[in-house]
């Protein structure tokens, strides 16, 4: 009967002899720890079961018969009353979850009053902890929004005793809850001295009291003597019977409100002042279409005045005369007005044609009132939306320009097979061969492919591979002298500032550019005409230079303007695209402007089209002028020199890997060939004492150049290396030769560009 008993009682009941094993184990704490009573009656390991006191199976007898100081100490958790323990915990794993449990334990006795075991129960109250601390937390919660709310509240009987007011009225009032609570609320300091208000406020509470609501504005004193203007409100609260409980008088102090719309009048002019001489064009537009007002600056930007746009009807037809556009205008303007309703805030941009017939971008922002009439606010963004489209080509043509390069790369690299081969067999023939000339012939060919990805570069990464100082008035005039003696069609003009700053730049670069602009200049004047050549000092704006991607700062402006037909605006957004041309087939390859505008990016410059039709066309170029003097031109020679040093060749193209060892072995050297990176640090790590030079790709899979030249410096700090790419000078080949790199040469070369360029780099 016992054991029935215990099995029905819902909490989780256990029991234990003196020696700690399990002789009572019921259905409930069963299911709390999941062991079942056949697997636990008779044992002692029964605390790997009970999540709960974390003690081992003895110590519960000892907890009820031995409870001493250490112990108190020790399981402080644990509260002792007479021969019963008590606790309150949380469990971290009953069925797998946290819970809060409390328990009971207390001795076991035989029938002689003898110490037998201990006995357990464990109750799960979890839910009810959970439920009260819910109500704790949502009385908290009133009581901060109560009390930190901005308005005055309350709480009172039906006749009028406070019960409860909040901070707001209290610290208002200058008073302390005390001299509120359990008084009746006329009588409280914030109606002191104002006697019609108290009668009126008994009258408040007894016609709420019968289930009405109340609110009127009244001024009320504060602390100090201070008086503020409330609206205040009195509402009842009815109980499931409906009757009124309860009262909840609030307030809100509209003082400031009330000395706002005193001086809304005065904002009003204010406002009409900001307008007359606000920097944007704004119109006040009624719910019919009716402007009733345009600010001076509206009249500035459009040239139209109340006269001119009466009504909308008269507005949209000036500014869109064309009825398609007009439609398109006015579509979005209705669904501007559907937006507004749900508290969108629309900003439109179109063309608008002003009253002296010029087009102007401009930039509307609707703004909808709450009485149907429109504030329109609008600005002129004609040049920002001129230097967006700029800045929108620039980077255009930086996607195109990188690109090009890849595909420039790429071909250099078959080039370089080409022309290494045919180097090598025009050297074991002698002139006399048959296959002599058409052997010379093929490394015609080659220079000229070379020539094109030369110009591809150009466009695309550059090219710089001698900058020195420059002055710019010597070059323009020795071009265009030259030029000029070829094209005596032409009549050139000069315009030079003898002050004009020195420029670093690549003195052949530069000199192609102003070649292609004026073999560009007489294509467009093909019968005659005139070439004009100017040069000046300038200064670049933070916000022009920007739009350019450049520096501000310093800079030299030389600008190249012929009498040709000039160009349209969509010919002037494509006139640096490589290929792009508007010759006719067979005139031109179109990479004559592409390469122009690579190389002047390359120099960190710029350039800009002055262009319309029958006007002509004007480039101007803008360079960073440098402080440094000029210097002048060297001239290689050009021998083919020969060594016996060891080389480590790396490159990961396998014709070119090739060619490149045999055209070495050719020259005398020992080669020892890898086609990676990772392959030759490997190689160098072994015999860097026997390698006099490394000749290293640097566009690679795996180790790229730089990668494989930092990890080559790292093993030998003064390895002497060559750095070989499709690509030219510049970007990432820069980089590395900045950090050390000896030498750079690009593919394709030849045997004596090679052979010269090993000797410089070894002889140093």
């Amino acid at each position: 009967r016992l054991t029935d008993i215990i099995n029905f009682l819902p909490d989780a009941i256990l029991a234990i002899d003196l020696e700690g094993k399990v002789i009572a184990w019921n259905r409930a704490i069963e299911e709390m720890t999941g062991c079942p009573a056949q697997s636990m009656l008779g044992k002692g390991d029964y605390e790997y079961a009970i999540p709960f006191y974390g003690v081992r199976r003895p110590i519960l007898v000892d907890f009820v018969s031995n409870w001493d100081e250490r112990i108190q100490k020790q399981y402080s958790f644990i509260k002792k009353e007479g021969d019963t323990l008590y606790t309150e915990t949380s469990a971290p794993s009953v069925r797998g979850q946290t819970r809060i449990l409390w328990g009971k334990a207390g001795p076991l006795y035989d029938t002689n009053g003898n110490l037998v075991g201990a006995i357990e129960s464990i109750r799960d109250i979890t839910e009810s902890k959970w439920a009260a601390e819910a109500i704790e937390e949502s009385e908290k919660r009133f009581r901060a929004i109560f009390n930190s709310t901005f308005q005055f509240a309350g709480l009172m009987t039906p006749d009028g005793i406070m019960i409860e007011v909040n901070q707001t009225a209290l610290a208002f009032a200058g008073i302390t809850a005390e001299e509120v609570i359990g008084k009746p609320f006329w009588e409280a300091r914030w109606w002191h001295g104002n006697e019609a208000r108290v009668n009126q406020l008994k009258e408040a509470v007894a016609r709420v009291a019968r289930g009405e609501f109340v609110r009127y504005e009244v001024e009320l004193r504060g602390a100090g003597d201070t008086t503020a203007i409330i609206d205040f409100s009195l509402k009842p609260i009815f109980d499931p019977e409906g009757r009124v409980s309860l009262l909840i008088p609030e307030g809100r102090d509209i003082t400031l409100r009330k000395e706002a719309e005193k001086e809304l009048f005065m904002e009003k002019e204010k406002l009409l002042v900001l307008s007359e001489h606000a920097p944007f064009g704004t119109t006040l537009i009624d719910r019919k279409g009716n402007f009733l007002y345009i600010n001076p600056k509206f009249k500035e930007l459009f040239g139209y005045d109340l006269n001119d746009v009466p009504d909308g009807k008269s507005w949209f037809s000036k500014a869109y005369p064309d009825a398609a556009y007009r439609h398109t205008v006015i579509a979005a303007w209705v669904e501007d007005i559907k937006s507004s309703i749900s508290g969108g805030l629309q900003q439109r941009i179109f063309d608008v044609t002003c009253k002296d017939g010029s087009v102007k971008v401009s930039r509307f922002v609707p703004v909808f009132l709450g009485n149907g009439d429109t504030i329109m606010v609008c600005e002129d963004i004609t040049e920002r939306k001129r230097l967006e489209a700029q800045l929108m080509n620039a980077q255009k043509m930086e996607a195109v320009g990188t690109l090009t390069g890849g595909i420039a790369h790429d071909f250099n690299n078959i080039l370089m097979g080409i022309q290494g081969y045919t180097s090598l067999m025009l050297l074991d023939i002698g002139r006399d061969h048959p296959h002599y000339d058409r052997l010379k012939s093929i490394e015609e060919q080659v220079k000229s492919a070379a020539d094109l990805t030369r110009q591809l570069l150009g466009f695309a990464r550059g090219g710089k591979y001698v900058v020195e100082p420059l002055k710019m008035n010597d070059i323009v005039d020795r071009t265009s002298t030259m030029f000029g003696r070829t094209k005596k069609e032409l009549a050139i003009h000069t315009k030079y500032d003898h002050d004009l700053w020195v420029v670093e730049a690549d003195r052949s670069q530069i000199e192609q550019v102003f070649l292609n602009l004026y073999l560009n200049a007489w294509q467009a004047m093909p019968a005659g005409g005139d070439l004009s050549l100017e040069t000046a000092n300038t200064i670049i704006e933070e916000d022009h230079g920007k739009t350019y991607s450049v520096l501000p700062g310093r800079y030299v402006r030389i600008s190249v303007t012929d009498t040709g037909p000039g160009m349209d605006e969509k010919t002037k957004q494509r006139i640096f695209e490589p290929f792009f041309t508007t010759k006719e087939l067979g005139r031109g390859t179109g990479l004559g402007l592409a390469m122009v505008y690579g190389i002047v990016k390359n120099h960190n410059g710029f350039i800009d089209v002055i262009s319309e039709p029958g006007k002509g066309t004007t480039f101007v170029l803008y360079l960073p002028a440098s402080k440094k003097d000029p210097s002048a031109q060297k001239t290689p020679a050009g021998e083919i020199l020969r060594g016996s040093e060891r080389i480590l060749l790396v490159d990961d193209e396998p014709n070119v890997l090739s060619v490149s060892k045999v055209l070495l072995q050719t020259l005398g050297y020992t080669v020892h060939a890898m086609g990676s990176g990772q392959e030759a640090i490997t190689f160098f790590k072994e015999n860097n004492d026997r390698i006099d030079l490394v000749i290293c790709d640097m566009i690679m899979p795996g180790f790229s150049g730089g990668e494989t030249f930092d990890l080559l410096r790292e093993i030998n700090p003064s390895v002497r290396t060559i750095l070989s790419s499709g690509y030219s000078l510049d970007g990432q080949a820069r980089k590395i030769m900045d950090k050390g790199c000896s030498g750079f040469i690009q593919k394709p070369f030849n045997l004596i560009d090679l052979s010269r360029k090993i000797r410089e780099v070894l002889d140093s």
